[in-house]
C-alpha cells in the first residue's frame, strides 16, 4: 500500500524537528516560525540521544508529534568521514531507524527525511537527476555517510509501500550559513575557508593552505533557502521519489576560495596542497523536479558568503570551533 493522496499539514500541528540546533535544523525552525508554525518542539543531544531506541520511543509516546522533520545526523567533511567511517555509518543508521520506526508506530501524519547529494554515484551523470540513485559506485571518501543516508531514504519508501505512511525525502546540495560548523577537523569546505581566511587575516599570515587541487566543481545552497524548500515540500509534496534541493549552479573550489577570500578581506596568497584528496570531481543537482513543483532559490552565493561571514564574526564565542562534528 502506497500513500498517494495529499497529506496537508496545518499551522497548529505539533512539529518535531530532530537536530533543531544544527545548521539544517535551526534553519528549518526559523523558516517554520516565519511561516506561522508555532508548535515546534526539539530536544538537545543531552536531553535525547537519538541512537537510544528506548529513549526515542519514550519521547514519541510522550510528545506524540503530528509532523517530524528528520534533520539530525552526524556530519562532517572529507577528513572526518575518512577518519570515522564506522561512526558515520552506525550513528546515522541508528538515528534514522529509531526516528522513522517510532514515527510510524505513533502514527505521525507526515515525516520529511533529509539526506545529502553524496548519495549519488561518484561519476553520476551531470547535473544529477533523482533517478541516478544506486546506478554506480559511491565516492569512497564519504561512502559510510552516503550508505547511511541511502538507507534512510529507502526506509521512508518502504514504510510508504507497506503501510501507506506519508514519509517523504529530500536531498539538499552542499549547505552553508548560520550555525555552521567551523571546527577544521570536521567542517565542510566553505566554513573551513571562512575560518582559515579570517584567522590568516587577523594573524597577518602571508598565505593560507587549502586542500586538494581546487578543480572540483561544487554547488552551494544557503541554508535558509534549503529550509524554505523543506517547508514547501511538507506543504505541497507527497511523492515516493526523493527531491533534490539546490540551485542548479556550480563553480570550482578555486573560484569559491577567491569569493571567500574577497568577502573576508584577506590579501595574502593561497597555497593548494594537491597531496590531499579532492573528493568527487563534480556534483551538481538537477533541480528540474523542484522547479517544476514551483520552488526556486533566492540567495545567490556572493550574498550568502557575506551573510555567513558576518554571522561568524558575530558568533565566534559560541560557534562550533572545536571537537568532533
Amino acid at each position: 500500500m502506497t500513500s498517494t493522496q495529499h497529506v496537508a499539514i496545518s499551522k497548529t500541528d505539533k512539529i518535531y524537528v530532530a537536530g533543531h540546533r544544527g545548521l539544517v535544523g535551526s534553519a528549518i525552525v526559523r523558516s517554520l516560525r516565519k511561516k506561522g508554525y508555532e508548535n515546534i518542539i526539539g530536544r538537545t543531544h543531552a536531553e535525547l540521544d537519538l541512537t537510544d531506541q528506548a529513549a526515542v520511543r519514550a519521547f514519541f509516546d510522550e510528545e506524540r508529534p503530528d509532523v517530524v522533520v528528520l534533520a539530525a545526523a552526524k556530519v562532517g567533511g572529507i577528513h572526518a568521514n575518512e577518519t570515522y567511517p564506522a561512526d558515520f555509518a552506525w550513528d546515522n543508521m541508528q538515528i534514522q531507524c529509531n526516528v522513522i520506526r517510532c514515527a510510524h508506530e505513533t502514527k505521525v501524519k507526515k515525516l520529511l527525511f533529509l539526506g545529502s547529494t553524496c548519495i549519488y554515484p561518484r561519476l553520476a551523470p551531470q547535473p544529477i537527476p533523482e533517478s541516478a540513485l544506486l546506478t554506480g559506485p559511491l565516492e569512497e571518501t564519504n561512502e559510510a555517510y552516503a550508505i547511511a543516508k541511502i538507507s534512510g531514504l529507502m526506509m521512508c519508501r518502504f514504510f510508504r509501500r507497506q503501510y501507506g505512511d506519508a514519509f517523504i525525502s529530500c536531498m539538499p546540495t552542499n549547505l552553508y550559513g548560520p550555525e555552521d560548523n567551523y571546527d577544521l577537523q570536521g567542517s565542510h569546505v566553505l566554513p573551513a575557508m571562512i575560518r582559515k581566511f579570517h584567522e590568516a587575516k587577523v594573524n597577518g599570515a602571508e598565505s593560507v593552505e587549502l586542500w586538494g587541487s581546487g578543480t572540483p566543481l561544487r554547488e552551494f545552497l544557503y541554508v535558509d533557502d534549503m529550509a524554505d524548500a523543506c517547508i514547501f515540500l511538507l506543504e505541497h509534496y507527497d511523492g515516493e521519489e526523493h527531491v533534490n534541493i539546490g540551485t542548479g549552479k556550480e563553480l570550482t573550489i578555486r573560484e569559491l576560495a577567491q569569493k571567500v577570500q574577497s568577502a573576508v578581506g584577506y590579501t595574502g596568497s593561497i597555497v593548494w596542497n594537491s597531496a590531499m584528496p579532492d573528493g568527487t570531481p563534480r556534483k551538481l543537482c538537477d533541480v528540474t523536479k523542484l522547479h517544476s513543483l514551483g520552488w526556486h532559490h533566492q540567495v545567490e552565493l556572493d550574498e550568502g558568503i557575506a551573510l555567513s561571514y558576518q554571522w561568524f564574526l558575530d558568533h565566534q564565542s559560541e560557534a562550533r570551533m572545536n571537537g568532533r562534528s
